[in-house]
């Protein structure tokens, strides 16, 4: 590219605010070899943040502008508060809901992802059209900055709360309510918690840090209904005629990926946006990156995936020939930090990453100690560490991930050097 490239992005969360920054790096190693400029255009009217760490913006442990991300620069056209409507591929331009229009050369969908709502009886009002807009007062999804500090707000000490979904983003937001002193339910619809991530034998511990805690744990257990009285949450029906009170309910049942723009516009859509190894969808003009998009069948929804796809991204759109290295997919490692707040609780730290269910031939090591909520398992395929699950004190975990990330041949030493770090558990 020889002249400047217009660079729209539309989202300006984690994924589009790296790319942004990316590409706005200025000289040095790493900065554009072809000039741009670049327009960012976010629903949030926040600058972005680090979600990631809202939990512990809800816990009170951090300020909403301790997550706050590194700002872009003067060089971008940051517009917050301003909702795209359209697609103008014919003419490559964007239509804004403030009816400004907004020409690219490259447009980058970073649309990121919408909370699922599930279908449950009296959750809607009767405006009723599934949005978070009309539930009912006290019923919050968790997903930004605004859904925090609404969550903030309507608890105080005592208030009984019922977390609706028993996944990562759930029992971080169970923990965080408990921590400003509500009396908090955790409900999940799944035979144990943290199933996409954990085994039985390490839920069972995590559901032990909570219940001490003084979170009340229910597995295998489906919500039906949500009861209301003036417009507002009084109660949690579960199907087996259960009812738990309730004036705040969160719903933390996952999220779904924003595919609407790019359906209305004519690109392929699978559970997201499909994209290549350039992160280029359907329409050669127009990239996705972050929580929306999907990479050869997968659709990662982590930091850790969006910030790498917004690397390779900046370096597609910027790099001189031949065409950089592409983006061949992210090995993510999931970690969580339930931190004590107001309460002498040790902290409760856990990390999994890869395939943690063995298959017929692996190798398995696992070293439990319950009277120090200490948990580690890997698993071994051949010469290749290929998944864990950590629990307790990580010291391991940095040495684990790197041998897992890199995909490096183990060492020819027993097995269960991987789970110490001293010779000892």
């Amino acid at each position: 590219m020889t002249s400047t490239t217009r660079v729209v992005v539309i989202g300006g969360g984690m994924a589009g605010a790296r790319l942004a920054r990316r590409l706005t790096a200025g000289t040095g190693p790493g900065a554009p070899a072809a000039p741009v400029t670049v327009t960012v255009i976010g629903e949030e009217p926040h600058p972005p943040y680090n979600r990631v760490l809202l939990a512990e913006v809800l816990a009170g442990r951090y300020a909403p502008e301790v997550i706050a991300l590194p700002a872009p620069g003067g060089a971008v056209d940051w517009r917050g508060g301003v909702r795209v409507v359209r697609i103008d591929r014919d003419v490559r331009r964007v239509v804004c809901d403030d009816g400004r229009e907004v020409p690219y050369d490259a447009l980058v969908l970073a649309t990121g992802a919408n909370p699922v709502l599930p279908p449950l009886r009296g959750l809607f009002t009767a405006r009723g059209h599934g949005v978070p807009d009309d539930l009912p007062d006290g019923v919050h999804p968790f997903r930004t900055l605004d859904d925090c500090r609404a969550l903030a707000a309507a608890v105080r000490p005592g208030t009984p709360a019922v977390v609706i979904g028993g996944g990562l983003l759930g029992v971080s937001a169970a923990r965080a309510l408990a921590g400003r002193g509500a009396q908090v339910v955790l409900a999940h619809q799944g035979e144990h918690l943290m199933e996409r991530h954990l085994d039985p034998d390490a839920a069972r511990l995590l559901g032990e840090h909570l219940a001490a805690l003084g979170i009340e744990v229910h597995t295998e257990c489906r919500v039906r209904g949500l009861e209301t009285a003036d417009g507002a949450a009084r109660a949690v029906e579960l199907a087996d005629g259960y009812r738990l009170d309730a004036e705040v309910v969160v719903l933390a049942c996952g999220v779904r990926p924003r595919t609407g723009l790019a359906r209305a516009t004519g690109l392929d859509v699978g559970r997201g946006i499909r994209v290549d190894d350039s992160l280029r969808t359907s329409d050669p003009d127009i990239f996705a990156v972050g929580d929306c998009a999907e990479h050869h069948g997968t659709v990662y929804g982590l930091a850790g995936a969006a910030q790498e796809q917004a690397d390779a991204l900046a370096r597609v759109l910027t790099g001189p020939p031949p065409a950089p290295a592409p983006y061949t997919g992210t090995r993510a490692l999931t970690r969580l930090t339930l931190a004590g707040h107001r309460t002498p609780t040790a902290p409760f730290d856990l990390a999994a990453f890869g395939e943690t269910t063995p298959l017929p031939g692996d190798d398995v090591v696992r070293l439990s100690d319950a009277t120090r909520t200490a948990y580690r398992k890997v698993v071994v395929r051949g010469d290749r560490l290929v998944g864990g699950i950590l629990l307790g004190d990580l010291g391991t975990v940095g040495a684990l991930a790197r041998t897992w990330e890199g995909d490096e041949q183990l060492p020819a030493a027993p097995l269960l050097h991987l789970l110490t770090t001293d010779g000892g558990f």
